[in-house]
C-alpha cells in the first residue's frame, strides 16, 4: 500500500513516500519512515498528526494513498505576545501604585 508522510519546517518541507503493508497504522508508518531519527524535535506524544488535514490518532489504520501529516507547534502570534507583555506591564504598574499608596 502506498502512503506519503509530510512534515514541514519553516524553511523545509519533507514529503516521503512509502510502501507499507496493509493494516499499517499511522504510528507504524511514521516509525518506518525513520523521520523520528532525522528530526529529533518530533515527539509523537505531543505533536499532533493527521491524514489530509484531519486530525487522527496514532492507531488509525491507513488506506491506499493516505497522506500522513505531522504537525509542529507554532510560535505564539506576535499580536498575542504583545498582548501578554501589555498585561504584565499593567499588573506591574498596578502593584507599583499599590506599593506607593501603602508607603504614604
Amino acid at each position: 500500500m502506498h502512503v506519503t508522510i509530510a512534515y514541514a519546517l519553516p524553511h523545509e518541507q519533507l514529503l516521503e513516500e512509502l510502501n507499507v503493508p496493509d493494516d499499517t497504522t499511522v504510528e507504524q508508518a511514521i516509525h518506518m519512515s525513520h523521520l523520528l531519527e532525522k528530526y529529533e524535535e518530533i515527539d509523537l506524544a505531543t505533536n499532533k498528526v493527521g491524514i489530509f488535514s484531519k486530525l487522527v490518532k496514532l492507531d488509525q489504520s491507513l488506506r491506499e494513498g493516505d497522506r500522513i501529516e505531522i504537525y509542529r507547534s507554532l510560535p505564539a502570534k506576535p499580536r498575542d505576545a504583545h498582548a501578554a507583555d501589555d498585561k504584565k506591564a499593567r499588573i506591574r504598574a498596578k502593584k507599583e501604585r499599590t506599593a506607593d499608596d501603602t508607603n504614604e
